[in-house]
C-alpha cells in the first residue's frame, strides 16, 4: 500500500480506528525527510495492513502543533487509537523494520492499562 496523506481533516478518522499508523512527519525543504521517503515508501509495500501516513508539517502546521513537532523527520507509531511511540529523526529501514515488530508485539491491553494508571 502506499502512503496516506494526512491533513487536519482526516487525521483523527484515519488513527483512531482499530490497527496500527505510522506517521512521518516531514517537510518539502528537510534533506533527512527526502532520504527517509523511499525507505518509508518500501515498508509500506511490505506491510499493506498497516497504514502509512505522511503529514507536511508545512502544509499542516496545526497537526505539527498538536503534537509539539520540534524536529523532523519525526516518527510516529499509533495502535487501536494510542500512540505508542515517537521519535524525531530518519530511521534506517531495518530500524523501522523492528519498530514496526515492536508496535505488532504490543500486548494493548496492557498498554491501556498503564496509560489509565499513569492519567490518576
Amino acid at each position: 500500500m502506499a502512503t496516506v496523506e494526512l491533513t487536519t481533516a482526516n487525521f483523527d478518522e484515519v488513527t483512531e480506528g482499530g490497527g496500527i499508523v505510522l506517521v512521518d512527519f516531514w517537510a518539502d525543504w528537510c534533506g533527512p525527510c527526502k532520504r527517509f521517503a523511499p525507505v518509508y515508501e518500501r515498508s509500506s509495500e511490505k506491510h499493506p495492513e498497516i497504514v502509512f501516513g505522511k503529514v507536511d508539517t508545512e502544509a499542516q502546521q496545526a497537526l505539527g502543533a498538536k503534537f509539539d513537532i520540534r524536529s523532523i523527520p519525526t516518527i510516529m507509531a499509533i495502535r487501536d487509537g494510542v500512540i505508542v511511540f515517537a521519535q524525531p529523526g530518519a530511521l534506517p529501514e531495518s530500524a523501522l523494520e523492528n519498530l514496526i515488530e515492536q508496535v505488532e508485539a504490543l500486548d494493548m491491553d496492557d498498554v491501556r492499562k498503564k496509560l489509565a494508571d499513569h492519567s490518576h
